[in-house]
């Protein structure tokens, strides 16, 4: 059983057309179209479907899990981590989003890349942005995938590449906090009165060190940054750390007004994965953004997706709505 979710967004597949046999002819792979798509699989499930007879023997005991337990039809791991999270209960915060469609908010799965996922009732096309995918990730609905290449990864290349990391390193673990707590906290310090966000009026990164995924869709894309000087300390290091974190609030704003022209109307983001852990990185995107960020208290919501498909397959649940 393959999940419709994997082959509708890596494999071409449609719901109602099923695997299309001009394209694996054009690129040289039509024998996988003999005997129905035997080698690749032809008995397609939606996310959160019964697999089977539920888990064989040999695997419950590896696992130490009951023989039989329901096994679901599983998401790509950004889709969960959408699905755990775009349906949180917003009552009484005061959001743009309450008693609105769920069509109002974008997921965004933020570690060492970051995706930007938002659905629609019919199919939007959007330049430089995957999809529409119909119910790759919840059920009924059209799914767009906006990303960026890399977001926790690039921070942690610029920070640890940079010639006062060591000192900030010795200094995080002399007081006992994380080397991102630690720089926030070093921001504030040096802030004076105006917004942490001013500090960097004469420093700017372009963040596509890794070429750009969404909107422009253009690998060669390189990094830069403009506004270098001949200092080297931890003010330093910490004003290009800042400056990173705002290019890709930055590029996340890019990626949502594409979204938007093209026909989306969102109005609430929210945040999960392990950058939304980071309280600057959060800020940031709300300023940048100007919409609200909502985090769940659920921090796992990649987990919290996966529990979802599995309430649906063990029949606890009619469905993933």
């Amino acid at each position: 059983s393959r999940s419709l979710c994997t082959v509708v967004c890596k494999w071409t597949y449609t719901s109602d057309g099923g695997w299309d046999d001009s394209f694996w002819k054009m690129i040289g792979l039509e024998e996988l179209v003999k005997d129905k798509y035997e080698k690749i699989g032809n008995h397609v499930l939606s996310p959160g479907e019964s697999v089977g007879k539920g888990l064989m023997p040999e695997a419950a005991k590896d696992l130490g899990l009951p023989e039989g337990i329901a096994v679901a039809a599983s998401l790509i791991d950004a889709h969960a981590g959408g699905l755990g999270v775009i349906g949180a209960d917003v009552k009484g915060h005061n959001l743009p989003c309450e008693n609105q469609p769920i069509t109002s908010r974008v997921a965004m799965i933020c570690g060492t890349s970051s995706c930007h996922m938002g659905v629609s009732e019919t199919p939007i096309f959007v330049p430089g942005v995957w999809g529409p995918y119909f119910s790759a990730m919840v059920p009924g609905l059209w799914l767009n995938e906006g990303g960026q290449s890399a977001t926790g990864k690039l921070i942690d290349h610029v920070v640890r590449g940079h010639v006062a990391f060591p000192e900030l390193e010795s200094k995080a673990a002399a007081s006992a906090h994380s080397i991102y707590t630690y720089l926030n906290s070093h921001l504030d310090l040096i802030k004076k009165s105006l917004p942490v966000g001013f500090l960097t009026v004469d420093l700017h990164v372009w963040p596509d060190f890794h070429g750009n995924r969404s909107p422009l869709t253009d690998l060669t894309l390189k990094g830069m940054v403009v506004g270098l000087t001949l200092s080297r300390g931890l003010d330093e290091l910490a004003l290009i750390y800042l400056a990173t974190i705002q290019a890709i609030a930055l590029g996340t704003r890019h990626i949502l007004e594409t979204m938007q022209a093209a026909g989306h109307h969102i109005n609430t983001l929210f945040l999960c994965g392990g950058l939304s852990k980071n309280p600057l990185f959060v800020q940031m995107h709300a300023d940048i953004t100007g919409k609200p960020v909502v985090l769940s208290k659920e921090v796992e919501s990649v987990l919290v997706g996966a529990a979802i498909l599995g309430a649906c397959a063990s029949g606890d649940f009619v469905s993933i709505q």
